[in-house]
């Protein structure tokens, strides 16, 4: 999973699965999901997230993940 915050735009997008959507669907107004061709979610794109979410803190717990921090 890859989750990156693009302050220019205020969008967030995370990505849940190296493969690529099939087809566009907008579960709420500003919120994107991304299917791929066997029904499974792929991306999610939220435009003008600080809007719908809180971006000042982030929460994992018992995650079995390996963290990169990228500049």
């Amino acid at each position: 999973m890859k989750i990156e915050y693009f302050p220019e735009t205020d969008s967030l997008h995370i990505e849940l699965a190296d493969r690529s959507g099939a087809d566009t669907r907008e579960i709420e107004e500003g919120i994107v999901l991304d299917i791929d061709d066997q029904g499974h979610s792929v991306n999610i794109d939220i435009d003008q997230a600080s809007k719908h979410i809180s971006l000042n803190k982030l929460k994992l717990r018992r995650l079995p993940l390996e963290v990169e921090q990228v500049a």
